[in-house]
């Protein structure tokens, strides 16, 4: 123990001032005496607390604080006294600590003296405060970090897994070393920096001053306000998962429907803050399946910017549009197609993602037939980096009117022609195929919406490869079998 670690102690750090002496609060302390008056005769490692009224001009102080340097002594407690500068300015020489305090001296006395025979203490009370402080119910970032710096007395704050605080400021929070998912401690300025992992988050403080003495104490306590936060997270995503369930089994019925919409449906939809009216602009984000959707949501909210746009987490990625009151003139829907460009592109920074926007469409049905559009065309999308990865179906040129042959006479027996083979086996394999290709080549998706084993559809595909002569890792042979499915299945 010493002295810089004392008045880090709570009790201390909140009513006892350094007067003098500074370079000396690293001096060993092993006991704490009383005293009456200056008059006291110090010994080597001994904090001395004059517990009665000193004059600021009374000659024992100089003598006090000589005896001190001269024993070996940690330094000195006053009550309620401002020195003499004369007498500062000789502690300051000498290197002997001159505290001072508004506080009851004895209360004083006995923490320290409790702080010396327990040197744990401290880091125990602080843990049972902070257990007490955050205790077992979800509390956001904003109060664990609030709750904790209150308790530290120091800047507390929530970094995400870039070192990017989510609650609170830090100064310091490049410094973490978020490749790293151990506890860490970093020399800074005048202190250390604390940091302590939270399931790919971080809690982390800077203490500085006398502080930083009690570098050794926090990391506890740090470690239960980490604890705090995954409780939150854990809840908060479960909260996510329902929401989005709910959101995505909404948008289900929409883009199914075929008549004009029930009043339970629109009681539904008015319930999410969407609006069947107007004319939509639909979009798709897609990802890969390794993306947890439900957690980077917020994230595409935040790029996508604007409160005019629904987003839902929807298979591998999202689907989303905007709802004007009117039908958007052509200068509009462009500067709408520029401003979700530039959301796809701040996203492309963190995501590997690719982006379709439909047309406008009026009505309930509208929004259906601008997410088809947008889902073609985010599909499309994925293969073609030298747009980066994004496209709007009016840009689509030849590729649109492809899509729009489909629905043509001309197309529908070729389709069936190409497709033939398929269905002279057994097997099912033009819907497992047709699954295949909605899914973007997913086996486990595919599986899922057949209710067949991945094993089983891994099989089909390469039998409908074998039977067709076919490359499926090749773009354009999927975009054409793609098309051929999709005019089959609506012809049947």
């Amino acid at each position: 123990m010493n002295l810089r670690r004392l008045l880090a102690v709570p009790e201390w750090a909140g009513s006892v001032r350094v007067l003098a002496g500074v370079t000396g609060l690293d001096r060993p302390l092993r006991t704490v005496v009383a005293t009456l008056t200056p008059a006291h005769e110090p010994a080597r490692d001994e904090l001395v607390v004059v517990v009665a009224p000193v004059s600021p001009a009374d000659w024992r102080l100089d003598a006090l604080v000589r005896h001190s340097a001269d024993a070996g002594s940690t330094g000195i407690l006053l009550p309620a006294l401002e020195p003499l500068s004369g007498t500062r300015l000789l502690a300051d020489r000498l290197g002997i600590p001159l505290l001072t305090s508004t506080a009851d001296p004895l209360e004083l006395l006995v923490t320290a003296r409790l702080h010396l025979a327990a040197p744990d203490l401290d880091r125990a009370e602080l843990v049972m405060a902070a257990h007490r402080a955050l205790d077992d119910r979800p509390r956001s970032p904003e109060e664990v970090v609030t709750l904790l710096g209150e308790l530290l007395r120091s800047p507390v704050a929530l970094l995400d897994d870039r070192g990017q605080p989510l609650a609170g400021e830090l100064a310091e929070a490049g410094l973490v070393r978020v490749e790293e998912p151990v506890a860490q401690r970093i020399s800074v300025d005048d202190g250390v920096l604390l940091a302590h992992p939270a399931r790919g988050l971080w809690v982390a403080t800077v203490l500085r001053g006398t502080a930083a003495a009690r570098a050794d104490v926090v990391p506890p306590a740090l470690a239960v306000a980490a604890s705090a936060v995954q409780r939150w997270l854990l809840a908060n995503r479960l909260e996510l998962e329902r929401d989005a369930r709910s959101r995505s089994a909404l948008l289900g019925d929409l883009l199914r429907l075929d008549d004009e919409p029930s009043a339970d449906l629109r009681r539904r939809v008015a319930d999410a803050g969407w609006r069947l009216g107007g004319w939509h602009i639909g979009f798709r984000l897609g990802v890969s399946s390794t993306v947890d959707v439900v957690a980077r949501t917020r994230e595409v909210v935040r790029a996508l910017g604007a409160d005019d746009t629904v987003v839902v987490e929807h298979g591998e990625g999202w689907t989303g549009w905007l709802t004007l009151d009117a039908e958007p003139t052509a200068a509009r829907v462009r500067r709408l197609a520029a401003r979700l460009r530039a959301a796809h592109k701040v996203l492309g920074r963190t995501l590997d993602t690719h982006m379709g926007v439909g047309r406008p469409h009026p009505r309930p049905e509208g929004l259906a037939t601008t997410v088809a559009e947008a889902t073609d065309a985010a599909r499309l999308a994925a293969t073609r980096p030298e747009t980066g990865h994004f496209l709007h179906v009016d840009q689509l040129g030849l590729a649109q009117l492809l899509l729009e042959w489909t629905r043509t006479d001309t197309f529908e027996p070729a389709a069936r022609a190409l497709l033939a083979p398929l269905r002279q086996v057994p097997g099912d394999l033009v819907r497992t195929l047709a699954a295949y290709l909605d899914a973007e080549s997913s086996l486990a998706e595919t599986a899922a919406v057949l209710g067949v084993h991945r094993n089983t559809v891994a099989a089909r595909i390469a039998r409908v490869e074998q039977l067709l002569g076919v490359d499926l890792r090749r773009r354009d042979e999927r975009l054409a079998l793609h098309l051929a499915c999709r005019t089959v299945t609506l012809g049947d």
